[in-house]
């Protein structure tokens, strides 16, 4: 009875269809022991009156130290409280990739509204002012939603997220200090007590062997510093090996540890070049890395975690004395203004006018360091101590499977993507990944839109897999690995795309094998839409490798062809897809293909009334036209500047344009397009009041419109040549 009394934690879950968002929060380990003092500060502090902006909560501790864990059962047990949903996203990918504030967004305000407009990437850089960030905060207003955002690398991620609605609440995980918004005093979370750590292994091992050796179960708990992560995987190699003692378990890990220690230790020379920490897969628009973020250290195995006061900015949180509860920041506490001579992150806020408040002008900001760079697992750490002895055991189809499974997008996989990268059966595939999940080396993350089950590489093991597979496999392998995902997804794509629109023309796909077909038009919307930002982050790693051009090419024309389709296809997917057909086109010097992903690119923003950057689009796209000497795309980008400038209220600069269209499309003997740009022509002249220039043109267009036989466009010109003589009849 004790031990399930300390299983339990207080506060019941809410159900997972009561509260919108509740299924896209991580599944998480089916087992959840102590954090009890964690959890009551958390709530305590949730249940404080707020004013002014969002109160934000942070949990910070150490990779490994069940952060993210802890966060998604406060926010199940918290939901009840934010009736308008649950909103996830994580900030950094499990390779280190920094995710911009911009991006996430989109993916909240997705989630928020999947029928809402999302607006396209602006050009006022990737801060508080971003469109899309606008557009989030705007829309949390009178909401209650409570937001989850996991791995926080820095405060620059955080606060242009933060909307001036105290009925929402953010909870923030983070690896080191988040300096540069006021009251936020994290709860830093150590290792588990004693307690804990043994009901920990009780339950994941058995309460045998652990009741029958006590003293070995609390060596190996100091053993694994009492993380929950590192406990977990000790508990997976006790779990392969039913003879191992529990002693020698943590005999072993010390060992471990202390040869990893010894290697990390010694000096690199006599040929031997230290080793750079792992990058992610260069991607088009690679984050600026700053300065490394100091990790947070843990609380000593069976000591309760001890708070953290707020740290100056730029400081990093130092441990408040004595050993008192977690705690966290209060909200709408008044913020302290700036130091002297510290320059703002967006420049100086200027006082807030009368009737302002102080969260209108974001004064609650401070301003935060520069992007910081991802913080790292050392070789000596007790996590990989216990994920060496436990990749030991692995057999070798899952020890390759798990290498491989860091080429997926996002290192997410179900096992239709699983299947492809390990050239497997997907019914085999879905075993592999279950077992490397019930052995915890993998994540399980919520289901796919269909049910498929989906699993992610813990961030925390990402470097070391890479370094596996980098001594592992031969590049060759590799190589032939991330080509068949990206046909796999090809063939998915475009087999979603035949269901969605059987009478599309052209041969259909060829059809895929039974377990990984998609069953039927839904099924292949939902597939599409649920697998989305996966297929955008397949499509933009090959392209920023550069080395699978042709597959990441023919997907890219895939995701174009079959997203539309979907009714649901937000501008901003299509809008980074042409980016990414721009990026290909210019490495490889095709200046039509370039002009014509411009083209769209202009089109996108003027749909969106972005006037100023669809000029800048459209010029670009009419240099790379002439440069390949193609007349029909000169004149689409001189239209589409001239529509622009009209739209501005140019009329000068949009007759110049136009006329310079009209005499390409005359050159090129296209009567139609003569017509409507010579209306076009006449509409600028008429807002200069040029009536007799005007006059003409309109004239002219009649009479195309006359020999092409068009009537309808006849009486559209007729009627505006008539309204402008009527105006001047009048005197205008």
């Amino acid at each position: 009875m004790a031990r399930k009394t300390a299983t339990m934690d207080p506060g019941p879950d809410v159900p997972v269809g009561a509260v919108p968002g509740l299924d896209r929060l991580p599944a998480g380990p089916a087992l959840f022991v102590g954090r009890r003092t964690e959890l009551a500060a958390l709530r305590a502090a949730a249940a404080r009156p707020a004013t002014g902006r969002s109160p934000v909560l942070v949990l910070a501790g150490r990779p490994g130290s069940g952060r993210t864990t802890l966060a998604v059962r406060f926010a199940r047990t918290a939901a009840a409280d934010h009736p308008d949903g649950v909103l996830f996203a994580r900030l950094s990918a499990p390779d280190g990739g920094r995710v911009t504030p911009a991006r996430a967004a989109r993916l909240l305000l997705e989630q928020l509204d999947p029928e809402a407009p999302v607006p396209l990437p602006g050009a006022t850089g990737d801060g508080r002012d971003e469109p899309a960030c606008v557009a989030l905060r705007e829309a949390l207003v009178g909401r209650r939603v409570l937001l989850v955002l996991d791995d926080v690398r820095d405060a620059g991620q955080l606060w242009p997220l933060l909307a001036d609605e105290p009925g929402c609440l953010v909870l923030a995980t983070t690896a080191g200090p988040l300096t540069g918004i006021e009251d936020i005093d994290p709860v830093i979370l150590g290792g588990l007590d004693r307690q804990a750590s043994g009901e920990l292994l009780a339950d994941l091992v058995g309460g045998t062997r652990i009741s029958c050796d006590p003293v070995g179960g609390a060596d190996l708990a100091e053993a694994c510093a009492a993380r929950p992560a590192a406990l977990r995987l000790m508990a997976g190699w006790l779990r392969g090996d039913p003879k191992a003692a529990v002693t020698e378990a943590a005999r072993e890990l010390t060992r471990v540890v202390g040869e990893e220690s010894t290697r990390s230790a010694a000096p690199k020379g006599e040929g031997e070049k230290a080793e750079k920490p792992v990058q992610g897969p260069k991607t088009a628009q690679a984050p600026t890395p700053g300065k490394a973020a100091k990790p947070v250290q843990g609380a000593a195995p069976g000591k309760a975690a001890k708070p953290v006061q707020g740290a100056a900015p730029g400081k990093t949180a130092k441990p408040g004395p004595g050993p008192k509860a977690a705690q966290v920041s209060t909200p709408g506490k008044a913020p302290t203004p700036p130091p002297p001579g510290e320059k703002p992150a967006e420049g100086p806020a200027p006082e807030p006018a009368a009737g302002e408040t102080a969260g209108e002008q974001a004064a609650w900001v401070k301003p935060g360091p520069e992007p910081a760079e991802p913080v790292p697992v050392p070789d000596s750490d007790p996590l990989i101590g216990a994920f060496t002895l436990l990749y030991g055991t692995l057999p070798a189809a899952q020890a390759r499977m798990l290498r491989t499974l860091t080429l997926a997008p996002a290192q997410t996989a179900d096992p239709r993507t699983a299947s492809a990268l390990v050239g497997c059966p997907a019914p085999e595939a879905a075993v592999t990944l279950a077992a490397l999940a019930e052995r915890e080396l993998l994540g399980q993350e919520a289901p796919a839109a269909d049910g498929s089950p989906r699993y992610r590489v813990p961030g925390r093991l990402y470097p070391r897999l890479v370094r596996l597979r980098e001594q592992e496999d031969r590049p060759a392998e590799t190589e032939l690995a991330r080509a068949r995902l990206l046909e796999r997804l090809v063939r998915l794509t475009e087999s979603a795309r035949a269901l969605l629109d059987p009478a599309g023309g052209g041969p259909g796909p060829d059809p895929l094998p039974a377990a990984l077909r998609l069953g039927s038009a839904e099924h292949a919307r939902e597939w599409l839409l649920g697998e989305r930002d996966l297929l955008l982050g397949a499509v933009a790693d090959a392209i920023g490798q550069g080395d699978l051009d042709g597959s990441a090419g023919r997907l890219v024309t895939a995701l174009l062809r079959a997203l539309p389709l979907t009714g649901a296809a937000a501008p901003a997917d299509l809008y980074r897809l042409h980016e990414l057909v721009l990026t290909v086109a210019e490495r490889h010097g095709r200046p039509r293909r370039a002009s014509a992903a411009l083209l769209n690119l202009g089109d996108l923003q003027a749909a969106a009334g972005r006037w100023e950057q669809a000029v800048a689009h459209y010029r670009a796209a009419l240099e790379h036209a002439r440069t390949a000497g193609d007349e029909p795309l000169c004149a689409r980008a001189l239209e589409g500047a001239a529509g622009c400038h009209r739209a501005l209220g140019d009329a000068v600069r949009a007759a110049d344009w136009y006329g310079r269209a009209l005499g390409l499309r005359q050159s090129m003997g296209e009567p139609a397009a003569e017509a409507r740009l010579l209306a076009r022509v006449a509409e600028a002249h008429t807002a200069q009041r040029r009536f007799d220039e005007a006059d003409r043109e309109y004239r002219a267009a009649l009479a195309v419109l006359r020999r092409l036989g068009d009537e309808r466009g006849r009486e559209a010109v007729g009627a505006a040549l008539a309204d402008l003589r009527e105006r001047v009849d009048a005197g205008w």
